[in-house]
């Protein structure tokens, strides 16, 4: 029986593992968790609180117009909040680990509405990947 997701895998641009610490890592606050010692300069790892699961980001073809995506839960509207504000800043502020597209606090979110949807909004990263926040 699965219990939980042990991680996710997502893929970045060849040479880009750099932005992918630096937007996962500062923007997100994910903390890095050490790879395997044969696979060092190709993945990085972030853990994702204390639960066990993890992001895993490496090299390869990416989709910008995908609608595949790892949702990231929060605790509170607070925090979902904090962070949404944290990836539109540095969407605004740009430079190469500048997410694609942020929704805009204060505005409409992107993605489908309806009272089942519980408080949420999407960025996509650097590479286009899509990611979602809820509470």
């Amino acid at each position: 029986m699965i219990t939980s997701i042990a991680h996710v895998n997502l893929t970045v641009h060849p040479g880009t593992l750099e932005q992918a610490q630096q937007f996962y890592g500062e923007t997100l606050g994910l903390s890095s968790a050490p790879v395997p010692e044969l696979q060092i300069g190709t993945i990085i790892w972030f853990n994702i609180g204390s639960s066990g699961q993890q992001i895993h980001i490496t090299c390869g073809p990416t989709d910008p117009t995908s609608s595949r995506h790892p949702c990231f839960k929060l605790p509170g509207r607070e925090e979902l909040e904090a962070i949404k504000k944290s990836i539109y800043d540095h969407h605004i502020r740009g430079g190469p680990a500048a997410p694609m597209a942020a929704d805009k606090p204060g505005e409409e979110d992107s993605g489908a509405k309806g009272k089942e949807y519980p408080q949420r909004f999407f960025a996509r990263d650097y590479a286009g990947n899509r990611l979602e926040f809820t509470m």
